[in-house]
């Protein structure tokens, strides 16, 4: 007697599928908890050399050149981090960006001469390591394109040269002042367009008014705070000691 056989039971020939032409993206991705190190309030971060070694490993791979420009992103990085472990007002760790060698001008660094740039911004901005340390400071508030575009202005009034005026007004305009600028300042529209005019025919007072502007928001805003900062208290405390 035969057996009668089912259709449901009969097996379907599967169709091949067609190859997928389609590569799928890459994705990089991790757990914040899975990186080796953690933050807390009171202890900041903590291993940062695992820390920006372990992002480049995740966003670079293996590749040398990658690699290499990692490495030279995580000596900021890693700077940026050691100031953000703590409050700015009380990141006093700036003597690695003071000029020369900062036991030297440390050594150099008289009491009077610290205590003199309380009198005024403009008596900070006149020497040397009141501007080495003003710029430290400013570096942990990420603010310090401010003070280098001053620098800039300054620096710019002394070309003598109208080949490298020009060319000098449109490289501080381009780095500082235009929008989207890479180290744009906080100024207002019209400061920005007139000073934007200005670069048709640039001049010695082509950025007056800007750097007027910048002027006068560091000495309203950033200056008071570095003369409350630990940073400048504790530099008052090391050269009354140099003394005793």
């Amino acid at each position: 007697m035969r057996k009668k056989i089912l259709l449901s039971e009969v097996p379907l020939p599967l169709s091949p599928r067609p190859p997928s032409t389609h590569t799928p993206p890459l994705k990089v991705s991790w757990r914040w908890d899975a990186l080796p190190f953690h933050l807390t309030e009171a202890q900041g971060f903590e291993n940062q050399s695992s820390l920006t070694s372990s992002l480049s490993d995740h966003l670079v791979g293996k590749d040398p050149q990658a690699m290499r420009t990692g490495q030279r992103q995580n000596k900021g990085m890693r700077t940026r981090l050691g100031c953000l472990s703590h409050k700015s007002d009380s990141c006093s760790d700036f003597t690695a960006i003071l000029p020369d060698k900062p036991n030297r001008a440390l050594k150099r660094l008289s009491t009077e001469e610290a205590t003199r740039w309380a009198d005024s911004f403009d008596v900070l901005l006149s020497h040397k390591y009141g501007v080495a340390a003003f710029r430290a400071f400013l570096k942990t508030e990420f603010s310090e394109e401010n003070l280098e575009f001053w620098l800039a202005c300054e620096e710019f009034k002394k070309t003598r040269s109208t080949t490298k005026l020009v060319s000098k007004a449109h490289r501080i305009f381009e780095e500082f002042v235009d929008v989207q600028a890479p180290r744009e300042v906080n100024i207002d529209f019209q400061t920005r367009e007139e000073t934007r005019k200005n670069m048709q025919e640039p001049s010695l007072t082509c950025f007056d008014q800007a750097q007027g502007k910048v002027h006068s928001l560091m000495e309203k805003d950033s200056y008071p705070r570095f003369l409350r900062s630990k940073m400048y208290l504790d530099l008052l405390t090391q050269s009354q000691r140099r003394l005793s």
